[in-house]
């Protein structure tokens, strides 16, 4: 069984015990978290579509992890104009473990 998500304005597939990460989510890591915006789910041969969301369809899961990614070097430039400008961003992310899927 698998579903799909929508958080921090991007959408994810998911299904039992896997692994996923999203955007930074307010909470402690081993805290549980629970998804209602399911647009898709899909198992036993029958697959739900959302119009834009599934009804009554949760997704739950448990935070494994609160960290940031690794280093995105920002470089800009102007040709022949000695203007150099060097700085680097990490972007916070939440790990999530997904433990149950109701459709």
């Amino acid at each position: 069984m698998y579903a799909v998500i929508a958080t921090g304005g991007k959408q994810y597939r998911v299904s039992d015990g896997t692994e996923v990460r999203v955007e930074k989510l307010a909470g402690e890591v081993g805290e549980k978290v629970v998804f209602d915006r399911v647009l898709l789910t899909s198992g036993n041969g029958e697959t739900k579509v959302g119009r834009p969301v599934v009804e009554g369809a949760t997704v739950e899961a448990e935070i494994t992890a609160q960290d940031r990614a690794k280093k995105v070097v920002v470089f800009r430039f102007k040709r022949r104009k000695k203007f150099r400008r060097k700085y680097g961003h990490r972007q916070p992310y939440t790990e999530l473990r997904i433990t149950k899927i109701e459709s």
